[in-house]
């Protein structure tokens, strides 16, 4: 809770844009955008920004922030230079040779983003390592972290040296048997991921109490199963459906539906229920009292995953041949409640939602979710959701507005015209979805920085059946926030948000 405002019952307004589309180097980071954004969202009487994962990204995975090496660690590549130089880890040299290259594409370059960053938070551990000034700070926070960061930083150092996950090294790695003797042979490596996680969340921490002070607050994305590479399965094999090779049994995703006749295969390890349950689901408290720190809000994805999942045979190449099992959602946010009391979660409860689902909701009191596209695809309109609800016109895994429009059937768009009271254009779409949007009784109404901007289909965040090009748009170079402040504003005084 920040100074008493979190309120459940408040109506808020506010943006869904990831750190990644910010128009900073090869890849948005921590940097004076970042600030910048936060500033437009106060001058614009916006009091919520929706951000997506926070955690290391993979190419050989699409660089999806929803399939990271920990669930814990943060993106190196978020760390601004300049803060680097302000702290004295690198010189005036080091910035004025970053600054003198152009590095800003209008698509993220997440490679050459890894690269540079690489680069420049090598030269400043060297100078943290001499310096010895931050000694304190940094033996607190891998002390404070110690239950992810050891893991998750002696496998980053183990992928360093051998290219390999965790399940193709030998028996003694994948099943930790030599755990001493790594610490001790990768000392430096270990210690050097140690500090790229210090510096990460050293200035996550500036940047959220900067946005806190202008009464801004984050909402945080929590991924419901971490990927098989991760150190979370590598250092708790016992809480997922593995053999006794450490290989899944079953893996995640979802079954057939209208949008797809195979369903959807994410091919994570899903949970061991029963494991879990036997020391009161410490795994997932320690991980959500971890997202409390980093955000005012979370919200959880594949909500409908905790009451009941699907799993499917591990070896599958679609998700048909799969089936629902359950999982004690009663009795485990029971247990978060109780452990974490002010905990604010939002569930990501799209897709087929059973009573059960409904019940777990309502029992606790989690906002759910409301998308407009939809609502005007399947015929229950905006005015009709409910007040416990987050409205959005589409999320990131949704075409912005003026792409679904341009994509709907005749059907769906007479219901849009009769529902604004007249007929509009293509270019005018945007803006009155997101006048729906905060019109609606939905107590949140989070719209993305695409649609603010009216934008079509090219400048889509994520196509989920699309194992490529995605997670690279970003804002312009050039963005002019004064020409969207007004009438931000003006619609967040006439519907009391």
């Amino acid at each position: 809770m920040v100074g008493g405002l979190l309120l459940y019952d408040v109506r808020r307004a506010g943006i869904l844009l990831h750190i990644t589309s910010l128009p900073e180097g090869a890849c948005g980071d921590f940097g004076t955008c970042a600030f910048r954004f936060v500033d437009f969202l106060s001058s614009a009487g916006q009091t919520l920004w929706q951000i997506l994962p926070l955690n290391p990204t993979s190419e050989k995975l699409g660089n999806s922030p929803y399939n990271s090496i920990s669930l814990f660690a943060g993106n190196p590549i978020f760390i601004d230079l300049h803060k680097l130089y302000k702290m004295g880890l690198i010189n005036k040299m080091d910035l004025e040779d970053y600054e003198n290259e152009n590095y800003y594409e209008q698509k993220v370059n997440y490679q050459r983003a890894y690269k540079i960053k690489r680069k420049y938070t090598t030269i400043a551990f060297e100078s943290f390592k001499k310096a010895k000034k931050y000694d304190y700070s940094f033996e607190k926070f891998c002390e404070e972290n110690n239950y992810w960061l050891e893991d998750y930083s002696i496998l980053s150092a183990l992928k360093l040296k051998t290219g390999k996950d965790w399940y193709e090294m030998d028996d003694d790695i994948k099943f930790r048997r030599s755990l001493n003797s790594l610490k001790n042979e990768l000392k430096e490596e270990v210690e050097f991921f140690k500090f790229e996680q210090f510096i990460f969340f050293e200035q996550y921490k500036e940047l959220k109490d900067y946005a806190n002070s202008k009464k801004v607050f984050i909402i945080g994305d929590l991924p419901i199963y971490p990927s098989f590479h991760s150190s979370d399965v590598w250092a708790n094999p016992h809480i997922f459906k593995l053999d006794s090779n450490l290989r899944p049994i079953y893996v995640s995703g979802v079954p057939p539906d209208l949008y797809s006749e195979t369903g959807q295969l994410w091919g994570t390890p899903v949970y061991n229920w029963e494991n879990l349950r036997k020391d009161k689901f410490l795994w997932w408290i320690m991980r959500i009292r971890h997202a409390v720190k980093l955000f005012d809000f979370i919200r959880i994805d594949h909500f409908r995953g905790f009451v009941g999942f699907w799993e499917i045979p591990a070896g599958e190449k679609t998700a048909v041949n799969g089936r629902w099992e359950s999982a004690p959602a009663e009795e485990f946010f029971s247990e978060v409640k109780k452990s974490i009391p002010n905990v604010k979660i939002i569930s990501e409860d799209l897709g087929f939602i059973t009573n059960e689902v409904k019940y777990i909701k309502e029992k606790f009191g989690f906002p759910g979710m409301k998308i407009i596209q939809f609502s005007f695809e399947e015929g229950s309109l905006p005015h009709t959701f409910d007040q416990n609800s987050v409205v959005y016109p589409g999320t990131h895994d949704n075409l912005p507005i003026r792409g679904w429009f341009k994509f709907i059937g005749d059907d769906t768009k007479k219901r849009l015209f009769k529902y604004v009271g007249r007929e509009f254009k293509e270019e005018e779409v945007s803006w009155e979805v997101i006048k729906i949007a905060y019109s609606s009784p939905s107590r949140y109404a989070i719209v993305q920085m695409q649609d603010i901007l009216s934008l079509g289909e090219e400048s889509r965040m994520n196509f989920p059946s699309k194992p490529s090009d995605n997670w690279i748009w970003r804002l312009p170079a050039d963005i002019n926030y004064d020409d969207i402040v007004e009438k931000l504003l003006d619609l967040c005084k006439i519907y009391n948000r």
